[in-house]
């Protein structure tokens, strides 16, 4: 009856875990090298539609209009819409599948716990106990996401000139990127940016550091903190 009464967060929940299998198995290669691959386009598509369906419960009415992209682009579903097209049909990254895999997991153990709690019942101690576990470090993964999510920047420009991206990845990757920085539900991306900044100055500065080293860095730091976007 639960289950019937919240279909849409039904389907988005047995989306999750599809996600959640399908890239398992493109981690774990348990059935070979050809079938990961596979299994790499099927959680990117299985991701966009929980994000595509997600986006539809926070936007439920659409209109063709620059108002209304404006309004879907600030909520994270449409983020990880966006995230999913890109690399659908890009050449497998396991370092791009990680926030979809994580997310889904997240997610997914949200409800897992409602759909257990809407039982009354004490059965599956284990499960719970996993569930609780992995809701406390949520913070933990969070971070880890907003980490994939920044070191990916420079991945789609080495994939570029590898010859397994396309020229125009690195650059929508870059709005995405964007996006996330200026997300007002999940500030972890902003937070890490801050962070990596005061690490790599605090190195920086210390005597033992070259100067051309210090320079560069610098003179990165300064280019990145130019390209990011204006938090209102």
């Amino acid at each position: 009856q639960f289950l019937m009464a919240n279909k849409l967060d039904t389907a988005m929940w047995i989306s999750r875990l599809f996600t959640v299998y399908c890239s398992a198995l493109f981690v774990l290669p348990l059935l070979g090298l050809h079938e990961a691959a596979s299994f790499y386009q099927r959680a990117l598509l299985a991701n966009a539609f929980t994000s595509a369906l997600r986006l539809h419960q926070r936007l439920p009415h659409f209109q063709l209009s620059r108002a209304f992209l404006a309004q879907a682009l600030l909520e994270d579903s449409c983020h990880y819409l966006l995230y999913s097209l890109i690399f659908v049909n890009s050449y497998p990254v396991t370092m791009s599948i990680f926030p979809v895999l994580l997310f889904s997991l997240l997610h997914a153990a949200t409800y897992t716990k409602k759909v257990l709690d809407a039982r009354r019942s004490h059965s599956l101690p284990f499960l719970r106990n996993l569930l609780e576990k992995l809701n406390g470090n949520q913070q933990n993964i969070l971070k880890f996401i907003a980490c994939n999510e920044i070191f990916l920047m420079p991945a789609t420009v080495f994939m570029l000139f590898s010859g397994q991206g396309s020229l125009l990845q690195p650059f929508i990757y870059y709005r995405f990127l964007t996006l996330r920085y200026s997300s007002r539900r999940n500030p972890y991306c902003r937070t890490l940016f801050t962070e990596l900044r005061i690490v790599v100055e605090h190195l920086i500065m210390k005597p033992t550091c070259p100067i051309f080293v210090r320079r560069l860095c610098l003179r990165s730091i300064s280019f990145i903190s130019r390209l990011a976007p204006t938090i209102a």
